[in-house]
């Protein structure tokens, strides 16, 4: 059973305790759909100052709407368009600071003005992205972007 926990101690303490609670929540379950409601939940919870936190799948095609928390959400986004797109298609995380100063910016929550994804990458191809968004402008630090980046090599493994 999962209880949630005070994050306190440093950032480091703290992104620790959170990939010890994502490996406990997906060890054994083979369902990619429940660890990825699961992930998601989690970084909801330990992550503030956000309003959206999920993921996109990759069809073959293009990214799908996949498990999230926040508000519904945008179900189709091309590669190459929008920050989503963009990660995906270039591979990278991508982390901005001001989502308004983004070329082709894709809004589904006019609440956002910052971003970071991050890729999810299985046996060396395209799973999806990981998408959190916040409120505030330069919300995500390149700590939090090895952080998330360590979050989702755990993930992948598990889907």
């Amino acid at each position: 059973m999962f209880q949630a926990i005070p994050y306190e101690g440093d950032r480091g303490y703290q992104f620790s305790a959170v990939l010890d609670q994502l490996k406990s929540l997906i060890h054994d379950e083979p369902s990619s759909i429940a660890n990825l409601a699961n992930a998601s939940s989690l970084l909801n919870l330990f992550m503030k100052d956000t309003n959206w936190v999920g993921f996109y799948l990759f069809d073959g095609k293009e990214l799908v709407l996949g498990p999230f928390q926040g508000l519904p959400a945008c179900i189709r986004i091309p590669l190459g368009r929008g920050v989503c797109g963009t990660a995906a298609i270039e591979r990278r995380t991508l982390l901005i600071d001001d989502v308004h100063a983004f070329p082709g910016h894709i809004a589904c929550d006019e609440a956002s003005n910052s971003e970071i994804v991050v890729p999810i990458m299985k046996d060396g191809e395209l799973y999806g992205v990981l998408d959190i968004d916040s409120p505030l402008k330069n919300r995500f630090d390149d700590e939090e972007r090895q952080f998330l980046e360590q979050f989702v090599e755990i993930l992948s493994a598990h889907l």
